[in-house]
């Protein structure tokens, strides 16, 4: 969410878990919207599902509505071997930062199915 300011021209961003341009106040987004879309649902979706709320087994969790840090941080710990999981670390070998940005960004933006039991 974008917030307007009295000043005409600037906006905060609301959503403090995205950065500025991935909640919608710049277009400064680390990779483009359309090519990080199209990875999603041709390589994230076989696993994750196409919005990243149904994924196609019980050990992929799911992604849409995640928060932007944790999902980057995820990304990087499997690029990184600090996170283990073969398929993962496999998956994101190729990807730059700004496709991990990219991707963190579109997954966190999406409806999210995800609930806390108190």
């Amino acid at each position: 969410m974008v917030v307007q300011n009295e000043a005409p021209h600037e906006q905060t961003c609301a959503d403090h878990s995205l950065p500025r341009a991935a909640a919608g106040g710049g277009s400064a987004l680390a990779a483009d919207d359309a090519e990080i879309a199209k990875m999603a649902k041709e390589v994230c979706a076989a696993c994750h599902g196409p919005d990243g709320n149904t994924p196609t087994g019980p050990d992929f969790p799911k992604l849409g509505g995640q928060h932007y840090n944790y999902l980057l941080h995820s990304l990087k710990g499997y690029k990184s071997g600090a996170r283990k999981d073969p398929i993962m670390a496999g998956q994101v070998q190729a990807l730059t930062v700004s496709e991990m940005e990219g991707l963190a960004a579109y997954y966190a933006r999406q409806p999210g199915t995800l609930v806390t039991k108190r």
